[in-house]
């Protein structure tokens, strides 16, 4: 099944999932963590201008909040609005 996002969004899967990490005994949670996450574009919205900077394929660093999950044929994947999009990875 393909899944088009509409509009300024699009459709990511996370690279680095958070671990849970501890310092000795003490448990760090999640929300402690670094703010941001990586992902791969999977599908781009409709919006030209979004199309224009983002590439299916491209490695983009997405805000933690700003990400909706949704599962397609048991996979999980994540929407994200153009404003949740931090940067794009360059590849030399």
């Amino acid at each position: 099944m393909e899944f088009q996002p509409l509009d300024d969004r699009v459709l990511v899967k996370l690279l680095d999932e958070p671990e849970e990490q501890s310092a000795g005994k003490i448990i760090i949670p999640e929300t402690a963590r670094q703010p941001q996450r990586r992902a791969e574009v999977v599908a781009v919205g409709t919006d030209e201008e979004l199309k224009d900077l983002i590439k299916v394929g491209d490695t983009i660093l997405i805000d933690q909040y700003s990400d909706t999950p949704i599962t397609i044929e048991g996979e999980e994947f994540y929407i994200v609005e153009r404003s949740g999009i931090l940067g794009v990875f360059k590849k030399e």
